[in-house]
């Protein structure tokens, strides 16, 4: 009897998972559709206690499976297809690998909770860090914090054993057929053909992690997923909250904000051809020339405290570097909940554009002032340039003139040009 219910097991832990999934595509199809890009693996108890992920394939613990719920089992299938849609395996660089894994933990566990999703216990969650990207939450972590994360992240390595990552590994050399493909449909390309090593009680042995060329391939894949995975959640109308605005965020160009910026900037410069009239000592005929007009440009900075000190003077020292070469005259306007104090500050085209030590601000954040201020004026620019994270009351009215703005986070804006602050 005893050798019955240890040759059922493992299919009902099959059974379980595949309920789990589908009950996550017909109730959360975005999470639903990426969940179901990850083929499912049972795995070496040693290595693998709780759930897994290499970015290929979803592995797990049978025993650990048949703790949860099946609501908390949406939960850990979800929550690794989410570590491989939003490329948290690419994004690591330079930075600490245990901060960076709780830090994506601390990222992933909110939008999950938000969407109705329940988590199993101990899973890492700070209500402070919701709505906020692992990058953002990587520098608020302790080194000395000692939380662990609930599952394994098994793309990547601590830095003392990545030494040898650069070259060929033994895994390399087992290929697959040519005509093989992968669970969804998809050729096996270098970030897939590898072989996953068995274990001799038959759970998938540790997998290696992947080398930068792996990581960039799937990147890629993994975005178009999960552009695939949000237009069909959308179109069902299932898709909203946190992960829409976070999908939102995601899936935007991600061209360079100083490029961005350049070209704005370079498109409203009024060099063109002018025909009026010369003077009598240049004789009768009236041909074009080439006249250049001074820009009039309005920068507004938003100092209401969530935009860092660092992150002004680079914006300044840019807008700086450009309006020399399009002939910019710049009234500066410092702002949060109201005008800086001696506001506005004017720059000729020929004077340096710096930040200002009276320059203060920290309190809330409103929009108003500076539109009020270029309406109060009379003034009428070319182009008005906001710094901000987009945290404010804007103008009802879209003005006469166009507007950038230049926003570090995922808000938008309801008019004018949007550059995302990368």
């Amino acid at each position: 009897m005893v050798a019955d219910t240890r040759a059922i097991e493992p299919r009902s832990i099959e059974t379980k998972l595949a309920a789990a999934r589908t009950r996550l595509i017909l109730d959360k199809p975005f999470l639903g559709a990426l969940v179901l890009r990850l083929p499912m693996k049972e795995a070496e108890p040693q290595w693998c206690p709780t759930t897994a992920t290499d970015a290929r394939a979803f592995y797990y613990n049978p025993e650990y499976i048949g703790q949860l719920s099946m609501e908390e089992t949406q939960f850990m299938l979800a929550h690794e297809a989410l570590h491989c849609a939003l490329s948290h395996f690419a994004r690591r660089r330079h930075r600490v690998r245990h901060r960076w894994d709780l830090a994506c933990d601390y990222a992933i566990n909110p939008l999950l909770i938000d969407d109705g999703l329940s988590p199993p216990p101990n899973a890492l969650h700070m209500p402070a860090y919701k709505g906020m990207t692992a990058e953002e939450i990587y520098p608020l972590i302790e080194d000395s914090d000692d939380s662990q994360t609930l599952d394994k992240h098994a793309y990547d390595r601590d830095e003392k054993s990545q030494g040898s990552d650069s070259g060929m590994r033994e895994g390399d050399l087992q290929e697959r057929s040519p005509s093989e493909e992968t669970p969804e449909g998809e050729k096996g390309n270098g970030a897939q053909a590898r072989a996953e090593p068995e274990s001799a009680g038959g759970g998938a042995s540790e997998p290696e992690p992947l080398r930068p060329d792996e990581q960039e391939t799937l990147a890629v894949q993994w975005q178009q997923r999960l552009a695939g995975a949000a237009q069909q959640a959308m179109q069902a109308g299932k898709l909203g909250g946190e992960l829409a605005r976070l999908i939102d965020h995601l899936l935007q160009p991600q061209l360079p904000w100083r490029m961005l910026l350049a070209r704005y900037m370079t498109a409203v410069a009024r060099d063109d051809y002018s025909y009026m009239r010369p003077s009598r000592r240049e004789g009768d005929f009236i041909l074009p020339t080439l006249r250049s007009q001074q820009l009039e440009l309005v920068v507004a900075v938003d100092t209401s405290g969530s935009i860092k000190d660092r992150e002004i003077e680079e914006f300044i020292a840019e807008v700086d570097a450009l309006k020399g070469q399009v002939r910019a005259r710049i009234s500066l306007l410092p702002c949060d909940s109201k005008l800086c104090e001696g506001a506005p500050w004017v720059f000729e085209p020929w004077e340096e554009l710096a930040r200002l030590e009276s320059i203060q601000g920290g309190g809330g954040t409103s929009f108003l002032p500076v539109f009020d201020w270029v309406e109060r004026t009379g003034t009428v620019p070319d182009l008005l340039i906001y710094f901000t994270d987009a945290q404010g009351t804007f103008p009802a009215v879209e003005p006469p003139y166009p507007v950038i703005w230049l926003v570090k986070g995922r808000l938008k804006v309801p008019w004018g040009q949007r550059v995302q602050l990368n």
